[in-house]
């Protein structure tokens, strides 16, 4: 080569030079960061991946979090309502003690009741001052709110109301339509004429809570038949009433409850004494309630009505008057409320995990049908002085039904929901990350391939570009 004024091979050298000596500097850059991109430019699609994941991973972390912190409430909670059940069965015990009237004297009755009175304080203080990180836990606070109806007023349709869950979109509500589709019946026989017959007539009147022998002496009228049945009805679960008058009059048995569980049997030990209307000669079964809930069919037991779908699931009793008429509907709305846990990685209706936790004091614990724990007070209906022994006792299980049962689904939502949650959720996140670091993350066995590769190109750049430079010296040997 004879010009000088160009050195061409020196810029060819000088290019290729550059080039690994970017080379060089990607790998240096690479092992020491530990990436494979650092910026958009390493991988573009890569880059936009590598950021949705890490997104994703986040998200999936405060799920995992949010969860941990989930089981935390409720077990705070399941704690506080083991020692009210504790409490429960001291009240119990207090109650079927001072049932023993002909063995205490007033003084211990005296006693028990203030017994009674410190628990029911005991009771209500816990469920005031249950709270976790400053938020109450078992005062309501925890409930859901409705509209459009009131449990246990005159004439309300609904006696009993614990919604366990509802699906609640952000800023709406939940409407809950109640349709009739079968009537609740009781047990019914029915006994035609005014009297028994002649001769002594021994009945053997039976229900769900038992069975009594009631003896009538010859021609004992329907009036003194149903007194007698009346009589025995805490002891038998059955009624009885007269209705119409000399040939026409006639004793309708009844269960005292409704249902398919309830039964009337009303059988002549001696004597005569002919029944009819039963499923067989002498005994009849009650109906259970039909009911749709937002048209799906729910389980029902005599006046109880339970629905359970992702969407909603809610306890209820309904009332008698209610229940009875087939062509009757409520509707209600739930407003809001509940504990909800957001414990999946996209935010919304479909990642809440919802529950309602009902307040626990004294005046909750119960059912409106049987009355609440707060009857038990001192000058309360049912307190001991009142001797309403069978009503307290039924009370006091009724509370403790609640409180086994409210105990029972907050530990379903630690098994059935939390647990399983957070064991997906770990997995997916490392899934995840794994995904991300396939993407991102520098392969060192490579990398230092490269970087030695490179090292080895920039010292062979460099020797190249000096001779090429050198190259245009020889030229001077045309002058000599």
């Amino acid at each position: 080569m004879s010009r000088i004024n160009t050195n061409v091979p020196s810029i060819v050298a000088a290019r290729i030079l550059e080039k690994n000596n970017t080379m060089l500097n990607q790998s240096l850059t690479r092992l020491s960061t530990g990436l494979r991109i650092n910026s958009g430019k390493d991988d573009p699609a890569g880059l936009i991946a590598s950021e949705n994941l890490r997104s994703e991973l986040t998200a999936i972390k405060a799920a995992m979090d949010n969860a941990n912190r989930a089981d935390q409430i409720v077990a705070v909670t399941e704690g506080s309502l083991q020692e009210i059940n504790t409490l429960l069965i001291e009240l119990e015990d207090l109650v079927d003690r001072a049932a023993n009237t002909a063995g205490l004297s007033s003084e211990e009755v005296a006693a028990n009741q203030l017994q009674i009175d410190t628990v029911l304080d005991s009771i209500n203080r816990i469920a005031n001052s249950s709270e976790f990180n400053g938020k109450k836990l078992l005062n309501g606070e925890l409930d859901y709110t409705t509209s459009g109806v009131t449990t246990g007023s005159t004439g309300s349709s609904v006696t009993h109301l614990q919604i366990n869950s509802a699906r609640i979109p952000e800023g709406g509500s939940r409407s809950v339509t109640i349709q009739m589709t079968q009537s609740a019946l009781t047990a019914q026989l029915v006994r035609s004429g005014a009297a028994t017959g002649s001769g002594v007539t021994t009945l053997q009147i039976g229900g769900k809570y038992g069975t009594e022998l009631l003896s009538f002496a010859s021609a004992t009228a329907a009036s003194a038949v149903v007194a007698a049945v009346n009589q025995s009805k805490a002891l038998t679960g059955v009624s009885a009433a007269l209705s119409g008058a000399g040939s026409t009059a006639a004793i309708k048995f009844n269960s005292v409850d409704y249902g398919s569980d309830a039964f009337v049997s009303v059988e002549a030990v001696s004597g005569t004494f002919t029944v009819t209307g039963g499923s067989s000669s002498t005994k009849d079964y009650g109906q259970d309630a039909g009911v749709q809930i937002n048209g799906t069919s729910a389980v029902t037991k005599g006046l109880d009505v339970s629905l359970r779908t992702a969407a909603l699931s809610v306890d209820m009793t309904l009332s008698s008057d209610f229940a009875t008429q087939l062509t009757n509907t409520k509707s209600f709305t739930i407003t809001g409320g509940g504990a909800n846990f957001s414990i999946a990685p996209t935010v919304g209706i479909n990642g809440m995990a919802s529950i309602g936790i009902k307040s626990v004091n004294t005046g909750s614990l119960g059912k409106g049908d049987v009355g609440y724990l707060s009857s038990l007070a001192s000058g309360a209906a049912n307190d001991l002085s009142s001797q309403n022994f069978t009503t307290a006792q039924r009370i006091i299980r009724e509370a403790s039904k609640n409180v086994s049962s409210l105990r029972g689904r907050l530990g379903s939502f630690q098994k059935n929901t939390l647990a399983p949650i957070v064991s997906s959720l770990q997995v997916a996140f490392e899934n995840t990350t794994a995904a991300q670091s396939a993407i991102r993350d520098a392969d060192f066995a490579q990398e230092t391939s490269n970087l030695t590769r490179a090292q080895i190109l920039v010292q062979a750049g460099t020797a190249s570009l000096q001779l090429a430079n050198r190259s245009p010296q020889n030229v001077l040997a045309l002058l000599g």
